[in-house]
């Protein structure tokens, strides 16, 4: 009875939600102007605001004159005078919280987050598993085990701000109503050593009724390899309750057809786009490509077109001014203090009514040795396309540019895969992905075909490859990711030690 009344309720809450949402699903470009001059007014005294002329900022214009586009290192003389203990500084007040984050040129970095920073992470989390319920019309998952494979909850303080990773802090915003049903305990979540970690979250899970597992690609598929390999069952053999997954941090298709082996069976799959920055879209229409932007969740939006990105007068686009299918670097504006803050994802609209997004990469993560500007949106799609037509599996895979092979052969892009399941003729495979490759990108087409590169070539990795780098770089667990694109050749010699002759 009692799990019939939380189904009930959790349906009409979803409901209600939904058409509350509507309004900036339609007007989202029409929000951002308001709130972009919301923000500067509430912070035109902070020591930013006066630095950067914020009382004279009347529109969009006047900020984009104003204020530079700017990275982490652009911020850093201002994160550091709020570490040192002082206010005002980039928003009022002090954050509530840092967010703590590894970055590829800046080392650690410290992302502040307000109280409304905060509090909109957690209401886009809790916005898409509304829209999941209200269009699914189910809610069974109310009822059961959920699991957050996340980072510690355990905070440093800094100058009296609470810091660590947004995953452990999130942990500490998990609404009332959720906690009954949430595992692991306190205790193992805050377990640093994530193989230690998983294996205690295995044994505190396999007997429990599982409904909702939430975590990075990458890391449910090392504890559902550990479950699997404790239990000689399939996910849904040991939790056959099991609705949903909810997944972030990296593009999921890679890691689908390993995903289904795994769970051998079916589940539903919500695909989300959080960062330590904010939360800015999910997966809210199950029965189409794409994530639904949020533009009503303290974040104002600009966009870059990719091939003028790191140009000084690149132009900057509003959500009223895009494109479909165009890449764009991403640059934020939020209620946590960031201005003009270039984040690094690249994204393209494939939607503007709503607006609707697919995440294809990293403005600092792609393949360009010769002048090809790979990115990660075209390298995924040549994958996926090539494994549809082969019984393989890939489980995770790398792509750096060789540019001085040995016996005076062409220059070629090595791709560095571990497979779950090989294919039975992997030069056929290599050769099918060098011509998806081709496809989509005319840049590299033409390198091949001037015979300026030959094509791909394939090194094939052992087991557990990628979580040995990941390792060795104390990166294991927790949001942290692998970059699939290089311009050189560190992380594929390191993995290159793991080459099955």
């Amino acid at each position: 009875m009692l799990g019939l009344i939380k189904k009930s309720i959790a349906k009409s809450w979803a409901k209600k939600h939904v058409q509350t949402c509507e309004d900036f699903k339609k007007n989202g470009a029409e929000f951002q102007e308001k709130l972009l001059l919301e923000l500067v007014k509430k912070s035109e005294k902070t020591l930013f605001g006066l630095s950067h002329q914020f009382g004279g900022i009347q529109n969009i214009q006047d900020f984009q004159k104003l204020v530079p586009i700017v990275d982490y290192e652009g911020l850093r003389p201002y994160i550091e005078k709020i570490k040192h203990g002082d206010r005002n500084i980039l928003y009022p007040e002090k954050p509530e919280y840092f967010a703590k984050t590894s970055g590829t040129t800046s080392g650690t970095k410290y992302i502040p987050l307000s109280k409304e920073g905060i509090q909109h992470q957690v209401k886009a989390a809790q916005s898409a598993l509304f829209h999941y319920i209200a269009q699914k019309n189910n809610a069974d998952f109310v009822n059961g085990k959920m699991i957050f494979l996340q980072g510690s909850p355990a905070l440093e303080d800094i100058a009296g701000i609470k810091t660590g990773r947004l995953s452990g802090i999130v942990a500490h915003h998990i609404p009332q109503y959720l906690q009954k049903n949430r595992l692991p305990t306190f205790e193992t979540n805050c377990i640093e050593d994530w193989e230690m970690k998983v294996d205690q979250i295995v044994l505190e899970t396999e007997k429990e009724n599982m409904t909702l597992i939430s975590g990075i690609p990458p890391w449910l598929i090392m504890y559902f390899e550990k479950l699997i390999e404790k239990n000689g069952k399939k996910i849904k053999e040991l939790f056959p309750h099991l609705q949903l997954l909810v997944t972030g941090g990296v593009n999921y298709e890679p890691y689908r057809k390993k995903m289904e082996e795994l769970l051998g069976g079916t589940v539903d799959i919500i695909q989300t786009f959080p960062a330590s920055e904010g939360f800015f879209a999910f997966q809210d229409d199950y029965t189409q490509e794409g994530l639904l932007l949020l533009t009503h969740h303290g974040i104002f939006y600009e966009f870059i077109p990719l091939e003028n990105f790191g140009q000084p007068d690149a132009q900057r686009l509003t959500l009223k001014e895009v494109e479909l299918n165009k890449d764009y670097a991403l640059i934020l504006t939020t209620d946590s203090g960031l201005w003009a803050y270039s984040i690094g994802d690249v994204v393209r609209f494939i939607s503007l009514q709503p607006h609707r997004i697919i995440v294809t990469g990293r403005t600092q993560h792609y393949t360009s040795a010769f002048g090809e500007h790979v990115i990660a949106g075209e390298v995924e799609a040549a994958l996926k396309a090539t494994v549809e037509q082969f019984p393989a599996q890939i489980t995770e895979f790398h792509l750096a540019p060789q540019v001085n092979p040995i016996n005076q052969e062409l220059p070629y892009h090595e791709w560095l895969i571990e497979f779950e399941q090989e294919p039975e003729n992997l030069n056929i495979f290599r050769l099918q992905l060098d011509k998806e490759m081709r496809k989509r990108n005319t840049y590299y087409d033409d390198l091949v075909t001037g015979n300026i590169l030959q094509a791909i070539k394939i090194t094939c990795l052992s087991k557990n490859a990628f979580q040995n780098y990941a390792k060795s770089e104390g990166k294991l667990g927790g949001q942290n990711k692998i970059p699939r694109l290089a311009n050189d050749r560190k992380i594929a010699d390191f993995l290159k030690e793991y080459k099955i002759i």
